[in-house]
């Protein structure tokens, strides 16, 4: 189902049973599959791939040549950079153990869930099942094999925490005793755990 106001590319290959919301964008040779959901104001780049049943939030940005592989889940807000790939075979194989073809029945797909604000940079690859956390960021290049927290900015093969960042992107400012400040909005974080949390007392 696509509502009035969405701009659809001639090009675009949109199931009938997929829904694309309000104001949402999808350029040239995008493809969004059976039972797919994707949120209003969204732009979905040229040539990128959301899989069957796969759910995308509002606001998200989904860059060109992107693969989205369900049973993805991106919540509102979040970025994914030109040419990222999602995994959702942790065991991948053509054949069965027995030399034969695998059908939809011989595996279980398993999906990567990106949080809310969260980026990912181009090129990067997420190995499912991995969750990437709210406002986080994945340097461009980089392999995720694990979950990354709330606000990281994690880089590498296999990417791993180099700086916190917070909503506006920019690496946080060390002010000490576990506090961080937001340079550009001047929000308060504290270290929490493996974690990192807003402070209420921010802006």
């Amino acid at each position: 189902m696509m509502r009035s106001s969405s701009r659809l590319d001639a090009s675009a290959d949109i199931d009938e049973r997929a829904v694309v919301g309000e104001r949402t964008l999808v350029w040239h040779l995008a493809q969004i599959r059976e039972h797919a959901r994707v949120g209003a104001d969204c732009v979905i780049g040229r040539g990128a791939y959301v899989g069957p049943g796969v759910v995308i939030g509002d606001r998200c940005k989904i860059q060109n040549h992107a693969l989205v592989y369900e049973p993805a889940v991106v919540e509102d807000g979040a970025f994914i950079g030109p040419a990222v790939v999602f995994t959702n075979d942790y065991f991948p194989r053509a054949v069965t153990p027995d030399g034969e073809l695998k059908s939809a029945d011989d595996w279980h797909a398993v999906g990567v869930t990106v949080r809310e604000g969260a980026s990912i940079g181009a090129r990067a690859v997420c190995i499912a099942p991995v969750t990437i956390g709210r406002w986080a960021m994945v340097a461009a290049g980089s392999v995720v094999t694990r979950d990354v927290p709330d606000f990281a900015l994690v880089a590498g093969s296999p990417a791993r925490r180099i700086r916190w960042v917070g909503r506006a992107g920019v690496p946080l400012e060390d002010l000490g005793d576990g506090t961080l400040r937001c340079p550009r909005t001047q929000q308060l974080h504290a270290v929490s755990g493996d974690g990192l949390r807003e402070l209420p007392d921010g802006p």
